[in-house]
């Protein structure tokens, strides 16, 4: 083994998407050395190009041994330590590359039970944490059982993909068998309906728990509630609305216990996590959904960070390069109260200067969108200010976009 004391820690870092550029800016401030992998259609993007030492492009289209072939060469002159996806769809091929080059950090297996939504159905029943009654898509017998026992409607799921992207709901059998017959016609084998999950459907409000975890313990979790499930929004537009959730509540305390319960089923040692759970409007009870190693989406870290002063990114970032090879302290922080408002807008670069309440934090600048975060010691008052900004955003900015079938 190469030592390093004597040297920066070089991090490779992919994404397929622009995400992530906090991260990148804090290992360049702790002195890593900070490589970007990323596709050639975000090159244009605004990454925090002082805090990179190189950027490398790949294809738009390129797969995970590309991505491998990409980084082992630049490992020839670079002694890489550290290899990080921003996004969740580098998550599998980050850990593939660490196998190859033998590097220290989530391998594959560990890594598609936070990919995969059948693998991670699985281990969160087996434990004991409530997971929606499901099947995998694949034997014709079990299927057939399970339609006849569970009650319709259900959800057919892609088992890899990520927020709505390819959600189907089901109302009858004749719709499933038809659906599966579209999926085994494609071209591309790994969009057959092997690659689905049938699911319950199950009605209620929608929660996140955003994790910092170092030696398998979660150390941090924010814990939020949407306003609307991000699968209704994702279908049928709208604003998308999360806040924190009232601290010591019984929803709060109870989604701590059941997000510590997931993430050591799922074999996580250190890293960042996204987990949704719905509390059933039928028996009140919480239903796990998914989870990610990664860094919520949607200015949610914005959000928590507004609430906190955690800043999710920068965190991670450190516990990446401590990697258990010296302690992770957790920085102090605050227990107030957070909400972004966000949606699609209609105009190109929105205005939102007649928007001015102090409880405002930061304003979201992002092309064809529109989003502001607020922040109170008070949940009552984020809720109020988001329900006004809802309301506004709806009669002045919003614009709808369908949801894609498969990720662009």
């Amino acid at each position: 083994m190469t030592e390093t004391s004597t040297r920066p820690l070089t991090v490779v870092c992919l994404a397929s998407y622009f995400k992530g550029a906090e991260f990148i800016s804090e290992c360049k401030e702790q002195g890593c050395q900070v490589i970007l992998v990323t596709k050639e259609k975000l090159l244009s993007e605004d990454w925090p190009r002082e805090s990179l030492d190189s950027i490398i492009s790949v294809p738009d289209n390129a797969n995970p041994e590309l991505f491998i072939h990409t980084v082992t060469q630049l490992a020839r002159p670079n002694k890489v330590d550290r290899i990080v996806a921003l996004e969740e769809f580098d998550v599998v091929t980050a850990a593939l590359i660490r196998e190859h080059l033998r590097i220290p950090g989530m391998g594959s297996t560990t890594a598609r039970n936070f990919r995969d939504k059948l693998a991670m159905r699985v281990l969160a029943h087996e434990a004991g944490v409530p997971v929606p009654d499901f099947v995998h898509v694949l034997n014709y017998e079990e299927l057939d059982s399970y339609m006849k026992r569970i009650p319709a409607p259900w959800v057919m799921k892609p088992r890899a993909d990520v927020s709505a992207i390819g959600i189907k709901k089901m109302h009858d059998s004749e719709q499933v068998w038809r659906m599966i017959d579209v999926l085994d016609a494609r071209e591309s084998l790994l969009e057959r309906s092997s690659y689905y999950l049938l699911e319950r459907f199950v009605a209620g409000d929608v929660y996140h728990v955003d994790s910092l975890v170092e030696g398998g313990e979660v150390l941090f979790a924010g814990v939020n509630k949407y306003g609307r499930p991000p699968m209704n929004v994702a279908h049928d537009g709208g604003v998308f609305i999360t806040h924190t959730l009232e601290y010591d509540s019984d929803e709060y305390n109870k989604l701590q216990e059941v997000n510590r319960k997931l993430i050591k089923g799922l074999g996580l040692v250190r890293g960042a996590t996204h987990a949704e759970f719905i509390k059933s409007s039928e028996d009140g009870q919480f239903y796990f959904l998914e989870i990610a190693s990664r860094v919520g989406g949607a200015y949610i870290a914005e959000t928590l960070a507004a609430a906190s002063d955690i800043n999710i990114w920068h965190e991670w970032a450190t516990i990446e390069i401590l990697r258990g090879e010296k302690p992770y302290e957790l920085p102090p922080f605050r227990r107030e109260y957070a909400g972004v408002a966000l949606s699609l807008a209609k105009q190109e670069w929105p205005d939102t200067s007649t928007f001015n309440d102090p409880e405002i934090c930061y304003r979201v600048n992002k092309r064809h969108h529109v989003g502001l975060i607020v922040k109170s010691p008070s949940l009552p008052r984020v809720m109020e200010l988001l329900a006004d900004y809802k309301a506004r955003f709806e009669r002045d900015y919003c614009a709808v976009q369908p949801v894609p079938d498969r990720p662009e």
